[in-house]
C-alpha cells in the first residue's frame, strides 16, 4: 500500500483529488483502508474503480472482463465460471462507466496531435430494433477517439461525435476524412468554430478555425455492391490534403479505410456487434458499457502491428512494441488490463463556495474602522 498515489474521495475536503500532498496515510493493512489527515475521512484501495464493494477477486473479475474485450459471450463465461448473468453484466457496466471516465480525464482533454481523423458509423442489431454507433480515430496514433450511440442516424449523432473530436484536438487544423454522409460537413463547420471579439455589443461571429481540411469519399451502390467510389474535397484544396496525407504517411488520397478497419476490431471484440449472432444486446446502456471496455483496452492496453517501430541497435527484440496511446504520448508503457481497471480518476480540485449576501456584521464594522 503506497499513500503517496492516492489522494481522498471526499467531495467536501479541500485537499480532495491531490496526489502526494502527504495527507493521506495508511488506516489498515488487514482492510487495505486510507485515511485523510486533512477531513478524517477513510476510504478503501478500491474506491473509484470497477473493483469497489465487490466479493470477487480482482484478477477473477479482471479475466473476465478481459474475456469480454475479446469477443467472448456472457453465456460462456457463465458457463466456465458458474457466475450468474446478471453478476457478469454488472461487472460490464462498472466497467464501461470507469473507462468511460478514464477515456475523458486522459484522451478529451485537448492534447492529442490528431493530424488526420477519420469518421463512420455503422448499424447494430439490436433485440427488437436497430441502432447506430459512430466513432472516430486519429489515424497516425490509430488512437480511437470515442465513440456515440443513437437510434437514428441523422445531425443529432454526428455532432456528438464531432464534440468529442474537438474535446481530443490539440490544434484545430486536421484532415477530416468521412464518408457522403452530408451531416458530416455540417457538424464539423459548425464545432470547429471560434468567435471573432468586435467590442461591441451582441454576440461575436462565429468563423470556422484556419487549417481545417474536408474529404468526402462518396460511394455508389448497385444491387448491395459498390460500383464507383468518388473522392470529394469539401473544404480546403487537393494540394493541402495531399500534403497532410503524405507528411503523416496514411495513403495517397481521400480514404476511410482506417476507420472502416477499427469498425471491424470492435465488430469482432464486441459480441453484440457481431452481423449474425445470437448474442444480441437489450439495452443501449450494454452497448455503450461494452464499446468504452472495448475502446480502452485497444487504446491502452493492446499492441498495434503498424504502429511498431525498429529497435534500436544491442536490443534483445527486433521491434519496439506500441499501443495507440503510446503513440500518441498519453502513455510511456503498455497498460495491464488490471492496472486500466485500477486507475482513478483523480476528483476536480476543491474550490471555496462564493459567499453570497451581505457581509458579517463584525467584518462590516472592521472595514469601518480600517476606513477611520
Amino acid at each position: 500500500m503506497n499513500p503517496q498515489s492516492q489522494f481522498c474521495h471526499n467531495p467536501d475536503c479541500p485537499d480532495r483529488g491531490q496526489v502526494g500532498q502527504g495527507n493521506i496515510r495508511v488506516f489498515s493493512q488487514k482492510e487495505r483502508r486510507y485515511e485523510c489527515k486533512t477531513c478524517g475521512r477513510t476510504f478503501t484501495a478500491s474506491k473509484g474503480t470497477p473493483f469497489y464493494r465487490l466479493r470477487t477477486g480482482m484478477d477473477v473479475v479482471t479475466l473476465v472482463l478481459t474475456l469480454l474485450c475479446h469477443g467472448c459471450p456472457i453465456q460462456a463465461i457463465v458457463a466456465a465460471f458458474g457466475f450468474d448473468e446478471r453478476t457478469v453484466a454488472d461487472w460490464q457496466a462498472r466497467a464501461g462507466e470507469h473507462c468511460e471516465r478514464v477515456h475523458q480525464h486522459l484522451v478529451e482533454q485537448g492534447q492529442v496531435d490528431l493530424q488526420h481523423v477519420q469518421a463512420d458509423e455503422l448499424w447494430v442489431k439490436m433485440v427488437g430494433k436497430r441502432v447506430w454507433m459512430a466513432m472516430a480515430m486519429a489515424v497516425p496514433s490509430r488512437l480511437w477517439l470515442g465513440g456515440v450511440i443513437s437510434p437514428h442516424r441523422d445531425r443529432g449523432l454526428i455532432t456528438s461525435l464531432v464534440e468529442k473530436v474537438r474535446a481530443c484536438a490539440q490544434s484545430p487544423a486536421i484532415l477530416v476524412c468521412v464518408d457522403g454522409l452530408a451531416s458530416y460537413v455540417t457538424a464539423f463547420l459548425r464545432v470547429f468554430r471560434h468567435p471573432i471579439p468586435t467590442g461591441k455589443r451582441g454576440r461575436p461571429r462565429l468563423v470556422v478555425e484556419q487549417g481545417l481540411l474536408l474529404g468526402q469519399v462518396v460511394k455508389q451502390y448497385a444491387q448491395r455492391r459498390v460500383v464507383s467510389v468518388k473522392q470529394r474535397v469539401v473544404r480546403g484544396t487537393p494540394e493541402a490534403i495531399s500534403a497532410v496525407l503524405a507528411s503523416t504517411g496514411t495513403g495517397h488520397g481521400i480514404n476511410t479505410a482506417y476507420i472502416e478497419r477499427l469498425n471491424a476490431t470492435f465488430r469482432s471484440a464486441l459480441v453484440p456487434l457481431v452481423r449474425r449472432g445470437r448474442a444480441l444486446a437489450h439495452k443501449v446502456t450494454v452497448l455503450q458499457a461494452g464499446m468504452c471496455l472495448v475502446g480502452c483496452a485497444y487504446n491502452f492496453c493492446w499492441y498495434h502491428e503498424s504502429l511498431r517501430l525498429a529497435a534500436p541497435e544491442g536490443a534483445s527484440r527486433k521491434w519496439q512494441e506500441r499501443t495507440p496511446a503510446m503513440a500518441a504520448g498519453l502513455t510511456d508503457h503498455r497498460w495491464t488490463m488490471l492496472e486500466l481497471l485500477s486507475y482513478q480518476v483523480p476528483l476536480p480540485a476543491w474550490v471555496a463556495s462564493k459567499r453570497r449576501g451581505r457581509p458579517p456584521k463584525q467584518a462590516c464594522q472592521s472595514a469601518l474602522a480600517v476606513a477611520a
